[in-house]
């Protein structure tokens, strides 16, 4: 796959969820998004409020994580938190589910809070986009599989593979196998790992529409990695 840097920096999620994270920070992760024309600042909820009033107006969407890293917070808790991510000005969700539901096969309680969190954040913001995380390195197959389908019944906009967090990072296995089992309307958002220019492209020639990284500016202005 062959992309411009323009074309790649716009379909990156630049990422920083490190707790040590200070607003000087927050600050230059804007600065570099926009310079570069990143599709969105990933940021933890706290930072949402800055991160908003520095990208108001810009091509450059603010994302924020619910439930994270681990997913096993309460499917209220999930809610309330994206609520107020919205409402401080956030447009994009990346939500963890609750992986040891899935992994215990119920998929009612999975589903429930998938939609639950959907209904909140475009309740509030109907254009707002919801990705589900669903681990990938603590699943196997037929429930990387079975989350796919939850997730599109559920009407989330993107599977996303990993926190970043995990036992692993992302593989082309996985966006390969995600891609293959969603709907068209529904995109893949790769992160775990991705590090490199080749990286990024080998996932999105394998299906992923949207790439989560700490090494945006790295990615884009590496073209022989």
């Amino acid at each position: 796959m062959t992309l411009t840097t323009a074309q790649l920096a716009g379909v990156i999620d630049h990422t920083l969820l490190t707790p040590t994270a200070t607003g000087a920070d927050i600050r230059r992760l804007c600065e570099e998004a926009l310079k570069a024309g990143f599709a969105a600042v990933c940021v933890n909820p706290a930072h949402v409020p800055l991160a908003h009033r520095l990208l108001k107006g810009s091509p450059v969407a603010v994302c924020t994580v619910v439930g994270f890293p681990l997913g096993a917070t309460t499917l209220k808790a999930k809610v309330a938190e994206a609520e107020e991510a919205i409402r401080n000005g956030a447009a994009e969700l990346d939500m963890v589910i609750n992986i040891g539901a899935l992994k215990e096969g119920d998929c009612e309680y999975v589903l429930a809070e998938i939609r639950e969190v959907v209904g909140a954040a475009t309740g509030i913001l109907p254009e707002a986009r919801v990705k589900v995380i669903i681990e990938t390195g603590y699943l196997e197959n037929e429930e990387k599989v079975a989350a796919c389908r939850l997730i599109a019944q559920a009407g989330a906009h993107f599977v996303k593979t990993c926190t970043g967090f995990g036992p692993r990072g992302v593989t082309v296995e996985d966006v390969r196998l995600l891609r293959e089992n969603l709907p068209p309307g529904v995109g893949v958002k790769a992160a775990g790992g991705i590090r490199t220019r080749a990286q990024a492209l080998a996932l999105l020639e394998a299906g992923a529409s949207r790439i989560g990284t700490s090494a945006g500016l790295a990615i884009i202005g590496d073209p022989g990695s």
